[in-house]
């Protein structure tokens, strides 16, 4: 089924859980897939390709290898797989995003789908894989994958830096939605798994050379990409400005979820409790509260600012313990979680004689969560 067509004439097919791009006419194109990736001229047509079966099962290759795999869906999408280039991902073509933008006689259109919740990463976070080795690999789902099409000719060289703007801009729209990596600490810039394709016109009578953020071509990049990561993201997994406008989703890189302030309000109240889904229920309205959430979303970025190098341990901590003060709860339990005051001047003078970053991250997060647990009600 043709479900839309670009501006340099090419047909966008959505078919056997792929999108297929057959091209109008002669292009370049730069890839990072396995089938046919790097500088290609003589292709014929791309294709992002879903290998989720769909009955919750792991997703599952045509092939022993993945480069086998791509060019069995390409033939049976009745192209050459000497001519196509490929890349999957468990993430439904439903979901894709089509955005275009346009300056003048330049058209941009990035077609992306996107899931990035369980697998996403922040640049240099801990790999484990070791190809080199040869290791067999073993990665989690989530992938976002963009086609890039420019509607003008452009040279090897910017191709190569259109695809650097692309990149950035997917980042971008992950550093605006606050999507946590799950290997680190950090806020994500991709998942391990992305792809991306980037074609232009080689017919058209005008060739560019650059597509950086000084020129109008990066500056649609830009925007084409960002608006379709986050509209694709948002069709897959709901993921928006909405939803994570709650505490748990600022906090939950740092290792503070709903279950780990569970286990740590059960600890601080033995001798009085309330059930789990009470407590799941509290903590759901709680953690939508306005004020908490900016409180919280300092606070965590006080924690990014020391991983970063830009606050000193003193500068953090001091910082840090201010705005726990903005966040009192209402009204007090005893021994409902909410730090006693002799524990907090403990800390507090035990924090002067602290040198290491570690330490004071772990006491900092402990202390939020203490907070966090000080909101629920015990009847």
């Amino acid at each position: 089924m043709q479900i839309d067509t670009l501006p340099a004439g090419d047909p966008v097919h959505r078919d056997q859980k792929c999108i297929v791009v057959p091209f109008a006419g002669k292009r370049r194109v730069l890839s990072t897939c396995q089938l046919n990736g790097g500088y290609q001229e003589g292709l014929t047509a791309v294709f992002n390709n879903d290998v989720d079966p769909g009955d919750g099962t792991k997703c599952r290759l045509l092939a022993p290898s993945y480069e086998e795999h791509l060019a069995l869906t390409a033939e049976m999408l009745g192209l050459d797989r000497h001519t196509a280039a490929g890349m999957s991902t468990a993430a439904s073509m439903d979901n894709a995003a089509i955005r275009t933008e346009r300056f003048g006689s330049t058209a941009v259109t990035a077609v992306v789908t996107a899931g990035i919740e369980v697998n996403g990463g922040r640049v240099g976070d801990p790999a484990s894989w070791d190809e080199a080795a040869e290791q067999e690999a073993s990665v989690k789902a989530g992938t976002i994958n963009i086609m890039l099409f420019i509607s003008t000719d452009m040279s090897p060289g910017g191709l190569a830096r259109a695809m650097v703007t692309c990149t950035e801009a997917k980042a971008a729209a992950l550093q605006e939605l606050l999507v946590s990596s799950r290997y680190s600490m950090g806020i994500a810039t991709g998942s391990g798994t992305d792809s991306t394709i980037v074609v232009c016109n080689a017919e058209s009578p005008i060739c560019l050379n650059n597509a950086g953020k000084h020129c109008k071509l990066g500056e649609l990049i830009g925007k084409a990409v960002k608006a379709a990561v986050k509209e694709a993201l948002y069709l897959q997994t709901g993921l928006s400005p909405e939803k994570q406008h709650h505490i748990l989703r600022r906090t939950d890189r740092l290792g503070i979820t709903e279950e780990s302030l569970w286990e740590d309000f059960l600890k601080q109240n033995q001798e009085r409790s309330i059930r789990r889904e009470d407590f799941a229920e509290q903590m759901y309205k709680i953690g939508q509260r306005d004020e908490l959430v900016a409180a919280v979303s300092l606070y965590v970025h006080l924690l990014d600012q020391l991983l970063w190098g830009m606050l000193s341990l003193q500068e953090a901590y001091g910082m840090g313990q201010k705005i726990l003060e903005m966040m009192m709860p209402e009204r007090k339990n005893a021994g409902s979680g909410e730090p006693s005051k002799e524990r907090e001047t403990e800390e507090d003078a035990g924090a002067a004689g602290i040198r290491e970053k570690e330490q004071v991250l772990t006491m900092m997060i402990q202390q939020l969560k203490r907070r966090l647990n000080g909101f629920i009600s015990i009847k």
